[in-house]
């Protein structure tokens, strides 16, 4: 075949793809568009791994306040994602967790699960196999001694008295995250009255033990070793035997403070910290400080839980938390890039947004941050102590894009917080500043190493972009600190590590992104590494995929089961960022969000494609799949008619 025609097919191929391409992002828009509510914003399901449901189970027979018809949707539910090891996973397909396991199981004996059937037998095989309950997390630990399932002594020891220590302490509450923060505070109180949970049915679980729990002599599960691990061993031994001896008056006064602080940040029916866990200790304080059940704040703590509750035909579950503010951000995002009629109804979007800026309450974070003016967004729809600085970031990048004089006053605000926030190292947390007391991750409470929020390439990437955005260049000081921030966190291998998706495509992407914005030519090394690493994870079928296994260090990183939709989007936007529009992986990446798209314009994603704590908590955000490839495939046919290699935008 002579030159001249195959450089006529050539072209045939690209009309075609450009032709497939135009309709599929014309379809993504229209049922993008259909999920937006009445007053401009979107709210999708945000869905974690078994043990939300199933605390949610256990709460109600904690309070004898059982629902047996919300129970049988949500048996359903946990029947469902059983893994096919027995137990459950933390991501779809994911290997067994002890601790997820744990909690399933009890809560599907709670709601009248027959113990012999196949289901609940091989669960319970896999469960001793593992090494029986015993082997569970701290908090799967405190469930099961609510119950009075395990002795006291089986959990960490955390007393109230913590209230009452000053902040140079080297244990202090502002000295750990914000999610730790609302969680530990009401869980003190239940720690400090040892509560039983009414257990109307009288359900047990002694079957899940190998040695029985009276005799287990070490409840110690955690892996960490050195000196600091060593330390608060000996300090939670002792606590353990002095913890009868603290005067009555002391432990009352650290109660009462629990208390006024955990209704001063009630947060009204969108709950304490706008998270699952601080909720339900919340609400069981409340019951267990004997608050009447009328009481204001009792019966505004259990509405919030409510709340998080999805009901299907034949299932139900319950979420970890709600993310409007980030799904609207995100979505007015991918309809700007896509433009025309759609990028019109952007407008009742980011004035939805604008509404919810928080310009009053001065959170947790000024302790950190004092003198510093409010001025960011909450995830949720409402969490005013608590606004999250990623979130802040992508809103005010896409009311930059919509209408900058529109919405100038609530960006300029916003920057000011953002630049605030900044921690030392040139980076941002997602809540606080400076949060890097790594010491804390080893005693023995924190076996989830969870407990901080230090700086993290993604989000201090998606606060690069947003400055550069703005029109920031790279000699303002904290502009210089957060692009030399992030080059000292690109790895070996060319990645950023990604702490709130998964996990390396995620934090390339993000970074990617950001230096682009900047300025940072496409021919930089570390521009060159990172488009190296990426296309070096293609899959065969053109995508891209990455499993929560690739946050365990001995894991493949960047590489999963299958290609996702979503992940696809973000490897392709940051090889566009990077330069590389031409490249034939982000054709391929183009071909396979083409090839997967269904008729209605939606595509499946059953992966879990972010984390809300590696390696311990992951999450499914059933919007990403309706956003990212419509923005990825919208930017690339963009870039392709403009004839240019540049992306514009921050994202």
């Amino acid at each position: 075949m002579s030159s001249r025609n195959l450089a006529a097919q050539a072209e045939i191929g690209v009309a075609a793809m450009a032709g497939r391409l135009e309709l599929g992002i014309d379809k993504a828009a229209d049922a993008l568009l259909k999920q937006q509510r009445a007053d401009g914003h979107w709210a999708f399901e945000l869905e974690a791994d078994a043990t939300i449901p199933a605390e949610y189970v256990l709460l109600k027979h904690f309070l004898d306040e059982i629902d047996t018809a919300t129970e049988a949707k949500i048996v359903r539910y946990l029947k469902d994602i059983q893994g096919a090891h027995g137990g459950w996973p933390l991501y779809h397909g994911g290997a067994f967790n002890i601790s997820a396991s744990v909690k399933a199981y009890y809560a599907l004996k709670c709601c009248g699960e027959d113990v012999n059937a196949p289901h609940m037998a091989r669960a319970r095989k896999a469960i001793l196999d593992f090494g029986g309950a015993a082997k569970s997390n701290v908090f799967t630990l405190i469930q099961l001694a609510l119950f009075g399932q395990i002795p006291w002594r089986g959990v960490p020891k955390m007393p109230i008295e913590i209230m009452h220590l000053p902040r140079w302490f080297p244990f202090h509450l502002d000295k750990v995250s914000y999610w730790s923060r609302t969680v530990i505070v009401p869980l003190l109180v239940l720690m400090s009255q040892q509560p039983k949970a009414r257990n109307p049915k009288r359900i047990d679980v002694r079957e899940l033990f190998v040695v029985a729990p009276e005799q287990v002599s070490n409840w110690y599960n955690m892996d960490r070793k050195g000196p600091w691990a060593v330390f608060f061993r000996v300090v939670d031994r002792i606590l353990q035997r002095v913890d009868g001896l603290f005067p009555k008056g002391l432990r009352q006064r650290a109660i009462d403070k629990a208390v006024a602080w955990t209704i001063e940040r009630l947060n009204g029916e969108d709950g304490l910290g706008a998270i699952y866990p601080a909720m339900a200790n919340s609400v069981m304080m409340f019951d267990v400080l004997g608050f009447p059940k009328d009481d204001p704040n009792f019966v505004i703590a259990k509405q919030s839980i409510e709340k998080l509750m999805v009901f299907k035909d034949d299932q139900a579950y319950c979420q970890p938390c709600l993310s409007p503010v980030w799904d609207t951000g995100l979505a007015a995002h991918a309809l700007l890039e896509v433009g025309g009629e759609a990028a019109q109804r952007v407008t009742a979007a980011t004035d939805w947004l604008k509404d919810r800026q928080i310009l009053d309450v001065v959170g947790d974070w000024a302790v950190r941050a004092p003198g510093v003016r409010p001025g960011g967004w909450a995830f949720q729809y409402n969490n005013p102590h608590y606004p999250d600085v990623d979130d802040t970031a992508v809103v005010v990048m896409a009311m930059d894009r919509l209408d900058h004089d529109r919405y100038k006053e609530a960006i300029d605000r916003a920057v000011e917080w953002i630049l605030g926030l900044q921690s030392k190292n040139g980076g941002w947390g997602a809540f606080d500043a400076d949060n890097e007391y790594y010491y804390l991750n080893h005693i023995p409470f924190a076996d989830h190493g969870a407990l901080l929020d230090p700086p993290t390439a993604d989000v201090s990437a998606r606060c690069l972009s947003m400055l550069a955005q703005l029109g920031y260049k790279i000699d303002h000081p904290k502009v210089k600190a957060a692009v030399d921030y992030l080059m000292r966190e690109q790895e070996a291998d060319g990645a950023w590590f990604g702490r709130w998706g998964t996990n390396y495509i995620y934090g390339t992407w993000s970074v990617l992104c950001a230096l682009n914005a900047i300025g940072i030519p496409a021919d930089h090394p570390a521009m060159r590494k990172a488009v190296t690493f990426l296309i070096s994870k293609q899959r065969a079928d053109g995508g891209w995929g990455e499993s929560g296994d690739s946050y365990w260090a001995d894991k493949p990183r960047g590489e999963g089961p299958e290609s996702t939709p979503s992940q696809t989007a973000w490897a392709v936007l940051g090889l566009m960022a990077a330069g590389e529009v031409d490249c034939p992986a982000v054709a391929r990446g183009m071909a396979y969000l083409s090839d997967t798209q269904k008729t209605d314009g939606t595509w499946d994603e059953q992966e879990y494609t972010a984390v809300g704590f590696p390696r311990v908590f992951y999450l499914r955000y059933h919007g990403y799949k309706s956003f990212f490839p419509i923005w990825a495939m919208a930017r690339y046919r963009n870039l392709k008619q403009g004839n240019a290699q540049h992306v514009m935008y921050g994202m």
